[in-house]
């Protein structure tokens, strides 16, 4: 039997939400708040907040064994905006982090401390909302993000990626998607019967989350039409931030970052389908629960003793390495 973790941040004003925050699940559908809903680890270098996550499990080179690394947007608009950026989305476009914030564990309770990958040059922007997932035949891991870049004066995002086989070192990054007319942001990539499916989000025309499929990581995609048909309700420029998981009966559970409303209101919505392949996910908000508003994450499928694990452990000295 599975259970999975939540790696998120919260929508809030102040500088606790843009930390780590875990949350729990038995099933995938209700999830519990770990450590009483405060962060379980907390961004000290960099901007000093972090927000989009990824949670790989992994193997470390050096010794064999297993371990997990999570990976974050090194960015804090509640200092940030109020700071270094001036009040400007472009501004932290242009000049943002050109890092990701890693912490690194062998058993999802006692972490490193945070540090900082310099992954992009000077030509890039912000580094925002990394996903991971490993290649079978390179045997490394893929690591993709969103970002602004010089090549187009910080126009259009495009989705970039780079190799890692141990999360220090990495390759030069290059590009894995782009709609050079409209923005291209939030990837998340899983692959299901040898064959590679990437949501993104499109800045327009549809300013919706796309489904695209591919026999190789690196592309190319082509998006599927089913998805775009099990979207049509879906109120254009709301939803973003996708993170999908499989469940133990083989459907697949697809969570859509809602930001239509202020502040708290906001969160994941659930969508659930048969298949990757088949495209057609089907909203499902009255067969979940979250205790609070979930924002920018990825799921884990863990074991139930690192289920145990995780709801046991004292979380009360993280952050004071």
């Amino acid at each position: 039997m599975q259970a999975y973790l939540f790696v998120h941040f919260r929508e809030k004003t102040t500088p606790d939400g843009e930390q780590v925050y875990f949350g729990v699940s038995k099933d995938g559908f209700n999830w519990e708040e770990v450590n009483g809903g405060a962060p379980v680890l907390w961004a000290y270098y960099g901007d000093k907040g972090v927000r989009d996550f990824t949670v790989v499990r992994c193997k470390n080179p050096q010794t064999g064994k297993e371990k997990f690394v999570i990976l974050a947007t090194d960015l804090s608009l509640s200092y940030g905006m109020r700071g270094q950026y001036h009040h400007s989305w472009d501004e932290i476009g242009r000049n943002g982090s050109k890092s990701l914030a890693i912490w690194e564990s062998d058993d999802l309770v006692n972490w490193t401390e945070q540090r900082l990958a310099k992954i992009g040059d000077e030509q890039f922007g912000c580094l925002w909302a990394p996903d991971v997932i490993y290649d079978k035949k390179a045997e490394d891991y893929v690591v993709h993000w969103s970002s602004s870049h010089a090549r187009n004066n910080y126009g259009e995002k495009a989705i970039f990626y780079s190799r890692t086989k141990d999360f220090k070192e990495f390759s030069k990054p290059e590009i894995l998607y782009e709609w050079k007319e409209h923005d291209i942001i939030d990837s998340a990539l899983y692959e299901e019967d040898g064959s590679y499916y990437l949501f993104v989000k499109s800045g327009q025309n549809p300013a919706r989350i796309l489904l695209l499929r591919s026999d190789e990581i690196t592309g190319p995609y082509t998006r599927i039409e089913a998805f775009d048909k099990s979207m049509e309700t879906i109120e254009e420029g709301k939803y973003e931030a996708a993170t999908a998981v499989k469940l133990e009966d083989g459907r697949w559970c697809l969570f859509l970052d809602y930001y239509g409303v202020p502040g708290a209101g906001q969160g994941y919505v659930p969508f659930v389908a048969d298949s990757l392949a088949s495209g057609n996910f089907i909203r499902s908000d009255a067969a979940f629960s979250f205790p609070y508003g979930f924002k920018h994450g990825t799921i884990l499928k863990i074991s139930m003793e690192e289920y145990q694990r995780i709801k046991d452990h004292d979380w009360s000295d993280k952050g004071w390495q």
